[in-house]
């Protein structure tokens, strides 16, 4: 059974940084994705960035944070990161990390998710 857990958030002032945290365990070689997703109260779940978790070295981002987040991943640990650099107040969400077999920015391609990590960011 697939496991994930998510770590890191909290809150932070605008221009700073945080660093979210997903360790996952239990999955098969055929799950070749990573993402975090964001959710903002009363809205759909959005996807942020991705990561290639089977061996190519890609990532995606979203348009809003490209050039901000930074998506990683240690295969070594079986976690992936999400550095969020330049917070901006819009940034205020529920973050969540999820594992899937496409890589993809849709949550429609993604049903194991972990049970979220909040991140406030204050002016």
């Amino acid at each position: 059974q697939v496991h994930l857990v998510e770590s890191g958030g909290g809150s932070v002032q605008a221009g700073g940084s945080l660093r979210l945290s997903c360790a996952a365990s239990g999955y098969t070689p055929d799950y070749r994705a990573m993402a975090w997703f964001r959710q903002f109260p009363r809205s759909e779940r959005e996807g942020v960035a991705v990561a290639d978790i089977g061996g190519e070295r890609r990532t995606a981002y979203r348009d809003p944070v490209r050039g901000r987040f930074t998506i990683s991943v240690d295969n070594a640990k079986n976690t992936v990161y999400l550095e969020i650099n330049n917070a901006k107040p819009e940034d205020t969400a529920m973050y969540y990390c999820t594992i899937g077999r496409a890589f993809s920015l849709w949550d429609g391609d993604y049903s194991i998710w972990g049970q979220g990590t909040q991140v406030t960011v204050s002016l």
